[in-house]
């Protein structure tokens, strides 16, 4: 796997004000994550099984707002990610394309550092292409070109641009896991602990 395995718990903060809290997991090519505000009940969970080169195959995600609740799952089939949201007791189908690498975004901060990881597999220090990405509040996917690039000589600090007019700082460590991501609105994410994977 292009990250190691491990149980990984994120703060998320603006202007040092804690307003979620992610946790995830990756063990044996399946990611398991949540993310939760600071305050109220609300919860945005995903599962996601990945094949040998690390790429999203199946993915199943939730968003969990009081009584109300939506599920979505979606497979990457040939070029597509194909799937259904349902939600109230109706089921809309939904198909977008994969860019050319096959990059599925189901917005927790490991799906980031995936992507980054298979950059530096292709020995990229730049690179833009096109991404399905899995917004977490409709759980609708859509395709959008993305960019990211090396800053300087440093293979730890990458800039990220998941959509035009927006930016992130982003620090990894020697195994490709993100210690730190700070967005163009000051939104920051720090790795507050990392563990081995509990049985």
């Amino acid at each position: 796997m292009l990250i190691a395995d491990g149980d990984f718990r994120y703060e998320i903060r603006h202007a040092g004000e804690l307003i979620a809290i992610e946790t995830e997991s990756l063990a044996w090519g399946l990611i398991r994550g949540a993310r939760r505000p600071a305050t109220g009940a609300n919860v945005y969970e995903v599962e996601a099984d990945l094949d040998e080169a690390g790429l999203v195959r199946r993915v199943a995600v939730s968003y969990n707002r009081g009584p109300f609740t939506r599920n979505a799952t979606y497979e990457s089939i040939d070029s597509f990610l194909r799937g259904y949201i349902s939600a109230g007791g109706s089921r809309n189908d939904l198909t977008t394309k994969l860019g050319r690498y096959g990059e599925v975004d189901a917005d927790l901060i490991i799906f980031r550092a995936l992507t980054i990881a298979h950059i530096r597999e292709r020995g990229q220090t730049r690179w833009t292409g096109r991404i399905a990405a899995i917004d977490s509040n409709t759980l609708v996917a859509a395709t959008s070109k993305q960019s990211c690039r090396q800053r300087g000589n440093d293979p730890h600090l990458w800039t990220y641009e998941p959509r035009m007019g927006d930016s992130e700082e982003i620090e990894i460590d020697d195994s490709g896991l993100i210690l730190r991501r700070r967005d163009s609105r000051g939104v920051e994410t720090v790795l507050m602990s990392k563990a081995p994977v509990s049985e």
